[in-house]
């Protein structure tokens, strides 16, 4: 494998890491679960609408924060904006109002967890010299037509942090063509070399918002992302500290992708700050088997 490029640019395409088949059997897996799915309560809007007053206002932000800060051992829906009318009603077919799903397909899933394990996940992680690698969390993300959001430019550390840094990989699976219309991933190429200024945080037990940020990130020169187009398939190795973002979908053509983080245990401590923290449930699963 190209090792040498991934370490220069902090990120690697490989082309046709999954057949047409594999990825089909991933989406058509997917859509089973989509189809069995319950929604949340808290995604419901209240009928009739009425104003909040400030403490149902924070219930709300608690009930929604505590929904994602628990996430992490579990498989849970994420959706987009204004999919749901005032009576809680989808207002577009429920496949296609969901953001994501969050965060332990690897785990709970059979169909994702032998992708997360396969041999040839297993290959690419001892080509890059992982001896120890543990599977940290993992998403189904749709990136829907026209509503798919925009992913603002980020380092992923930032919210996975490591001690030291540079233990963090991510592998992310284009299921779909990814263009630059649909939403491809952007890098800036060997922006994985200077740290780590901002990290999301957990906040004491009790508090309201349960995150917090720390630090801001530099302003990253918008001239220097290069645009990733790869297609069905195609497998991009994602270096932990890597600048990198997505685009709204403007198109008609959805952007499904699975990824996932692996972390080597060898010698590394997981910030306990991190808001996903294993659990005596789920701990992080090791990837060789």
């Amino acid at each position: 494998m190209r090792g040498v490029e991934f370490q220069e640019d902090g990120f690697l395409v490989l082309e046709g890491f999954l057949s047409a088949e594999e990825c089909v059997a991933l989406q058509q897996r997917i859509g089973q679960i989509v189809a069995e799915m319950d929604v949340p309560p808290h995604c419901r809007a209240e009928f009739p609408p009425r104003i909040l007053n400030k403490a149902e206002e924070q219930q709300k932000t608690q009930d929604n924060t505590e929904y994602f800060l628990s996430s992490g051992d579990k498989i849970r829906f994420f959706f987009e904006k204004g999919v749901f009318d005032e009576k809680g009603n989808f207002l577009v077919p429920p496949e296609k109002s969901i953001n994501k799903i969050d965060h332990a397909l690897h785990a709970h899933d059979p169909v994702f967890k032998g992708a997360t394990h396969s041999s040839k996940v297993q290959a690419v992680a001892r080509s890059l010299g992982f001896h120890m690698p543990v599977v940290v969390q993992s998403m189904y993300i749709f990136k829907q037509p026209r509503i798919g959001g925009k992913v603002p430019a980020h380092q992923d550390a930032t919210f996975l942090y490591t001690e030291p840094l540079g233990r963090l990989l991510g592998l992310w699976i284009a299921l779909e063509d990814t263009t630059v219309e649909n939403g491809c991933l952007w890098f800036i190429p060997g922006s994985h070399t200077s740290g780590v200024s901002r990290r999301m945080v957990r906040t004491p037990a009790g508090s309201m918002t349960g995150i917090s940020i720390r630090g801001s990130d530099p302003a990253w020169d918008n001239s220097l992302y290069v645009p990733t187009e790869v297609g069905r398939g195609s497998l991009i190795l994602i270096h932990g500290e890597v600048v990198h973002k997505s685009e709204q979908n403007l198109s008609d053509r959805s952007r499904h992708v699975y990824t996932f983080h692996l972390m080597e245990a060898s010698g590394t401590v997981w910030s306990p700050e991190n808001w996903l923290q294993p659990t005596a449930e789920l701990p992080f699963p090791p990837l060789y088997t």
